[in-house]
């Protein structure tokens, strides 16, 4: 449990979407590392049908609250029993964090990125995505999309599905947001991918992003974070590492190839997280060497 149990929480903060296609069951953990590897390693939501081979099939609407809200995540105890309020709860938490750090640290003003929960797909300004795609952000709507199956299937890379690895997997998109805000999301380009490109210094940029969040998260009177123990730590970490290029190409390619990554190594991704907890500092973040951070 990491959320207190009694703090109050915003039923309108995420909007559900839902319905559509999604894979077909059956799958195993082939197709779940083929689809993983795709989106974590830079591809295109719109284009998974094509990796997939358009093997896909109905699915039915996952359970919501029929009015695009989520009624049911109202208070920290919500959070700690719904995957789905806790992904709107942490988003909260990150809007408190990041309105007081983004200004002072980096001095840009915070504008909280939309968030929507989806079943099976949904439709974002980057195109369509199903749930094998996984959470993304997408910076023509400045919204991140959730699918909350995808804990469940991290477990299968080496992950854990556990409240604070699930809030990391959150704070590393809102990351991305941060780096719209700063103008630097787009240096990334994951056509030119590599051990040194700007794709892999983004992305551990916003693990170390998720790590500041963590810093500040259970700080003070108003937070909505119980105190974060080193287990919790540990179990974000392990997810940290279960996402690294290394990892997914060693699951799904049986070999490593450093010439494609896109995200960085299970090390790299460790080291950038827990850089931005310990530290608590932006400026602890920059892998784009651009300066200007107030600490």
């Amino acid at each position: 449990m990491t959320f207190r149990d009694d703090v109050d929480l915003s039923s309108s903060r995420a909007r559900r979407s839902g319905g559509g296609m999604k894979l077909a069951a059956g799958g195993g953990i082939g197709t779940v590392l083929v689809v993983v590897a795709f989106v974590l390693l830079g591809g295109d939501p719109s284009q998974l049908n094509e990796v997939l081979g358009q093997q896909q099939t109905q699915g039915s609407r996952g359970e919501s609250d029929g009015n695009g809200t989520l009624d049911h995540c109202r208070t920290g105890a919500d959070a700690n029993r719904y995957a789905d309020c806790r992904v709107s709860a942490t988003a909260e938490s990150l809007d408190g964090v990041w309105g007081t750090v983004l200004p002072d640290q980096a001095g840009i003003e915070y504008s909280r990125p939309g968030l929507v929960i989806f079943d099976s797909s949904t439709r974002s300004g980057c195109g369509v995505a199903s749930a094998a795609t996984g959470p993304f952000y997408c910076p023509i709507d400045q919204t991140a999309y959730f699918d909350v199956s995808f804990f469940d299937q991290i477990v299968q890379l080496g992950g854990e599905n556990a409240p604070l690895a699930q809030e990391y997997i959150v704070a590393h998109e809102v990351g991305h947001h941060l780096q719209n805000l700063e103008g630097t999301l787009g240096l990334s380009d994951y056509k030119n991918p590599g051990a040194d490109s700007n794709a892999v210094k983004i992305e551990l940029q916003a693990d170390c992003y998720a790590g500041v969040w963590a810093h500040y998260a259970d700080d003070g009177e108003d937070a909505l974070l119980e105190p974060i123990t080193d287990e919790q730590v540990r179990d974000a970490v392990q997810t940290a590492r279960a996402v690294g290029d290394d990892n997914i190409q060693k699951r799904s390619q049986g070999e490593v190839r450093p010439d494609a990554f896109t995200h960085g190594t299970s090390e790299q991704r460790e080291r950038a997280f827990l850089a931005g907890y310990r530290s608590g500092s932006m400026g602890a973040c920059d892998t784009l060497d651009r300066g200007g951070y107030r600490m």
